[in-house]
């Protein structure tokens, strides 16, 4: 008896097991598993049916194509894909490390400057393409309905959540950061109320007390909305309406590009939106 394929637990061994296997195999399953090496990150956040769509197959072969490779069915394959996207984020020392690696022989500020803008360039089209027009209008509708807008970022979301409090203030919108000075984060929260809205913003690795912040309004009925990074986030399980920001790197230094550009983009969304209610 012929002993079913093994199943690879970690992506790199997947990866290299599609690559090995991809040309023995019929068309349809040979096409899954070009459009999988090359878009990783769609196969981890997609569902079946989108995945086929984008990759031209039919959702049935995306379940051949992961029994072929020794898994249950696809959602087995694609906590895989998913694992990789937990297990990529680097430390800044790693971060530091892998870019002298990549400047070995051209260590120039420019190589650094040519890096970023690529990211950032990547990131504001990957957000255009993805950003569905109705949620963003949901999100802006429930901002402008608000009596106050809570802001809520910390660590790296702080200076996104911390600029919208600045330009809300100067388009005439209520809005009050959430900074947690002194530790008191859950205190300037505590006066949010179900005519608020609490906007939370984070990316992995997630902040544990935007996270703690955020279910805490939520459990109080109080509106929240969320930027974050995809359905896995623990702020997407939360939020009424989330967006999720397709944020590209640079040796491991994620773009802040696409944020910004959708943070301007909501506060003078609300503000317009206000003035035309008014």
């Amino acid at each position: 008896m012929t002993e079913p394929p093994s199943s690879p637990r970690d992506f790199a061994a997947l990866k290299a097991l599609i690559a090995a296997r991809a040309p023995a195999m019929p068309k349809r399953l040979a096409q899954i598993a070009g459009f999988a090496l090359d878009n990783p990150d769609e196969i981890a956040f997609g569902t079946v049916a989108s995945i086929a769509a984008q990759a031209d197959v039919q959702p049935s072969a995306l379940v051949r194509f992961s029994q072929a490779l020794g898994y249950d069915g696809f959602s087995d394959m694609q906590e895989v894909f998913r694992a990789r996207l937990r297990d990529r984020i680097l430390n800044y020392g790693e971060r530091l490390q892998q870019l002298r690696e990549h400047a070995r022989e051209t260590s120039k500020s420019i190589l650094i400057f040519q890096g970023f803008c690529e990211a950032s360039a990547k990131s504001i089209a990957a957000l255009e393409e993805k950003l569905a027009p109705a949620d963003l209008d949901r999100v802006v509708a429930q901002l402008a309905d608000a009596e106050t807008i809570y802001l809520m970022g910390l660590r790296r979301s702080f200076p996104i959540a911390a600029y919208m409090a600045y330009a809300f203030g100067k388009l005439g919108v209520r809005a009050i950061l959430v900074d947690g000075v002194g530790g008191l984060a859950a205190e300037q929260l505590s006066f949010a109320t179900g005519k608020d809205a609490v906007l939370a913003i984070s990316f992995a690795p997630y902040a544990a007390e935007t996270v703690a912040m955020t279910q805490a309004a939520a459990e109080r009925n109080v509106p929240v909305l969320a930027i974050t990074d995809g359905p896995l986030s623990p702020l997407a399980q939360i939020a009424r309406q989330w967006i999720e920001i397709p944020e590209a790197n640079f040796e491991g230094f994620r773009s802040m590009a696409a944020t910004l550009t959708l943070a301007m983009t909501l506060c003078v969304a609300v503000a317009e939106r206000r003035q035309g209610q008014a």
